[in-house]
């Protein structure tokens, strides 16, 4: 089945730039900090193919989107404002399928705190917020902003090389998919003051508010040594913290199955297909 993405714009401010592609039960993926669009599953095309209509989009200060209007920052309700938007947009009133990497994943849970009624399903990628906000994390994200700030993109990519404690293994890899990422920022001064805002704002209160989120939800976490900055006990957290959660992860020795673009999609497309048929 040939395939065509349909670009798309929602205003009226920030203006976000996204793609619409394939048909069939909605899809809307959301992705982490200093990432775009295309990192939820990588360029992945396997839900489209699948038979769903997989919506993504760049986040305020991220991508092709715009950066935040004077005066409304880039904190999870404003995120959550802007999903809001999207969904309204591009989805008429049947439920869909929600999911998200990282920054993501915690828009993703935020707004099905508010709207759960939506949801045909839950996918939590690579969460990290455990309800506490810690001055080592901050401290180690206005860095980051700091580097992107004074160096560019050798600047973020250094910082990250510095700072991340990478196992050597997968080093290589980090950075280059890192510099890759940044590569594709249109706006590196509004980055660096999403860096410095996102990881102050709270998505929730507290992880005993996913009770509430009483819909199927799929958690995927990552095996530390690959990917420290998403630790595989948060995940697992989230899932334990979500009524209907299952969680998945990479089999051993394999990169961290949220880098496997193919792989992810091909989960979440039978995650998605378990979901639809439990609710008929």
């Amino acid at each position: 089945m040939a395939l065509e993405a349909e670009a798309f714009e929602v205003g009226p401010a920030p203006l976000l730039r996204g793609d619409a592609e394939g048909e069939g039960p909605p899809v809307v993926l959301c992705h982490g900090i200093t990432a775009t669009r295309r990192y939820v599953v990588h360029g992945s095309r396997a839900l489209a193919r699948a038979g769903h209509r997989v919506i993504t989009y760049d986040a305020r200060g991220h991508g092709d989107s715009e950066p935040a209007p004077e005066g409304e920052g880039y904190g999870y309700p404003q995120l959550v404002e802007d999903l809001e938007r999207v969904v309204s947009d591009q989805i008429g009133p049947e439920r869909f399928l929600l999911g998200g990497h990282s920054m993501g994943a915690h828009t993703a849970v935020a707004y099905a705190l508010r709207h759960p009624e939506r949801l045909a399903g839950l996918a939590v990628v690579g969460p990290t917020f455990l309800s506490t906000i810690r001055p080592e994390s901050t401290e180690y994200w206005d860095g980051l902003a700091a580097a992107l700030e004074a160096g560019g993109v050798d600047g973020f990519v250094a910082y990250i090389g510095e700072r991340q404690g990478i196992d050597p293994r997968w080093r290589e890899s980090v950075l280059r998919f890192t510099r890759e990422r940044i590569l594709r920022q249109g706006d590196l001064a509004a980055l660096a003051e999403a860096l410095r805002q996102l990881p102050r704002s709270r998505p929730f209160e507290s992880l005993e508010e996913l009770a509430q989120i009483d819909v199927p939800a799929l958690v995927v976490a990552s095996n530390d040594d690959a990917d420290p900055g998403h630790p595989y006990a948060a995940a697992a957290a989230y899932a334990e913290a979500l009524p209907q959660a299952e969680l998945i992860s990479e089999d051993e020795g394999e990169s961290p199955l949220a880098w496997q673009g193919g792989k992810l999609s091909r989960a979440l497309a039978s995650f998605y297909a378990q979901a639809l048929s439990s609710a008929r």
